[in-house]
């Protein structure tokens, strides 16, 4: 018996639980973000790691995160969502354990690769069920704005949580929290999930397909995290890029030729696919770039502690919580994803513009302005983008859909911190505080032009006008 077939004939309490499911594994996810972002510092120091080393902390998660998401959503078609989920969540809860106890940088790098391929397996499976879970239109549109308004909660508490726990527990601790949640996590979906086979009952795994997306979206992402530390023109950047660009383009010929394709390039055509993916990766590549420079600023600039910089996200995180749970898929029902996405782009590029007047001697709070503005637009363009994505998903491409969407998002954010931190070296060397902060500033400019960009893509989207609640789409309406 499909899935499908299965999610219509769920209760509303049956629908809730799991819906709470996919939210516990996105919870993890956006939690182990913020809070290992608020460590960094406290991280390097034990580690006498520099700037450049501690980045992979970020950075390995990034890594093996983006580049498995599209392996794993197809995996997930073929083998089963479950399937895939639950040894996500060992994977991912056994990281974070391994994590907490690491010896080294080097051996917390190495949990923290395991964790990106954990996530991965979670938050694509996740996805995909959500997917199938609802039927396209509003109802779908409601149950993104809750996610949104939950993650932000997630951001906000992760950003909180890991100043708390670094002042007063230890670095360590902002890993070790991972696995309560984990642990709950599996034995709930273990129980409340359904067993499913997989929604492609006779296709097998794009083997080809998959080796090659995988290798080159993971020397992508690397290629590009090294551009944050030592610029485009290393060698340890443009090796990387050049691999990266000829595997992604022979992934390209072998799905054209392939009989069954780990992505069909049909459904990348299709509607605004494409487009809605570009915009998604060019909004992020603002949130990454901002979500690393801003904790700097705060912590190695002006001095506040982990705490003092966790509680300065809590303004931006209301914005999120409160105008992306209920204010954003009220937008795109009542405009369109493609009006709300240029709405969207246009507090983005206004907002970081904003952050500009920063200095080595001035105050957090100059900047609340400026991240208000950006949470604004940030908050209504991540659940309209994410409905443009997934617009028209057919039965059987949920993880496919899921896939390709959360490695959009994914790659954004080295994308992001890559352009505005060379881009803010090239201008003024930091050599002094006053040099960090100049770049800083013109990194604020690039990002607001990254915003710019994201309107004039938000242009080319087509708002699709599906048949709202189609019975054939065997997704259960929202509760």
């Amino acid at each position: 018996m499909q899935e499908s077939s299965d999610v219509a004939a769920w209760s509303v309490f049956h629908v809730r639980l799991i819906f709470l499911i996919v939210i516990a594994a996105y919870f993890m996810d956006i939690i182990d973000a913020s809070i290992v972002t608020v460590a960094l510092p406290t991280i390097r120091t034990e580690f006498a790691a520099s700037i450049a080393d501690s980045q992979w902390i970020y950075g390995a998660y990034t890594i093996t995160l983006a580049g498995t998401l599209m392996l794993m959503g197809r995996a997930g078609d073929v083998f089963g969502q479950k399937r895939i989920f639950g040894v996500g969540l060992v994977l991912f809860t056994v990281a974070s354990f391994t994590g907490g106890l690491a010896p080294s940088l080097l051996s917390l790098i190495v949990s923290r690769l395991a964790q990106g391929v954990g996530a991965a397996m979670t938050t694509v499976t996740a996805f995909a069920i959500f997917i199938g879970l609802f039927a396209e239109g509003p109802e779908r549109n409601k149950a993104f704005g809750y996610i949104t308004a939950i993650l932000s909660g997630g951001f906000a508490a992760g950003a909180l949580a890991g100043g708390v726990l670094t002042t007063f527990l230890g670095w360590r601790w902002v890993m070790f929290v991972n696995v309560p949640i984990g642990v709950a996590a599996l034995i709930l979906s273990q129980k409340y999930l359904p067993v499913g086979k997989g929604w492609l009952q006779n296709t097998h795994l794009d083997v080809p397909g998959a080796l090659t997306v995988t290798s080159g979206t993971i020397l992508l992402v690397y290629g590009l995290t090294n551009a944050a530390g030592v610029g485009f023109g290393s060698l340890l950047t443009v090796a990387p890029l050049l691999l990266s660009v000829a595997l992604l383009a022979g992934f390209l010929v072998i799905e054209s030729r392939s009989k069954a394709p780990l992505m069909p390039l049909s459904f990348i055509r299709r509607g605004s696919v494409l487009t809605a993916n570009a915009t998604a990766l060019v909004l992020t590549s603002v949130v990454g770039g901002i979500g690393f420079i801003v904790p700097l600023y705060f912590q190695n600039i002006l001095g506040y502690s982990a705490l003092d910089s966790g509680l300065l996200t809590l303004p931006p995180a209301l914005i999120f919580f409160i105008v992306g749970g209920w204010g954003a898929s009220r937008m795109v029902n009542r405009l369109g994803p493609r009006k709300t996405i240029m709405i969207s782009s246009a507090f983005i590029a206004l907002g970081t513009l904003v952050l500009t007047p920063m200095s080595p001697t001035g105050s957090a709070f100059t900047l609340i302005p400026g991240l208000m503005v950006w949470a604004l637009g940030a908050s209504i363009g991540f659940t309209a983008v994410n409905i443009a994505a997934v617009a028209g998903t057919k039965h059987g491409e949920e993880g496919l859909a899921a896939g390709v969407v959360n490695t959009s998002f994914r790659v954004g954010f080295p994308v992001g911190l890559a352009v505005l931190l060379t881009v803010g070296s090239a201008f003024d060397p930091p050599s002094t505080a006053a040099g960090v902060v100049a770049g800083f500033q013109v990194a604020m400019v690039a990002a607001s032009l990254l915003g710019v960009l994201g309107f004039v893509l938000a242009l080319r989207l087509k708002d699709v006008k599906p048949q709202w609640g189609n019975p054939e789409s065997g997704a259960a309406p929202a509760p």
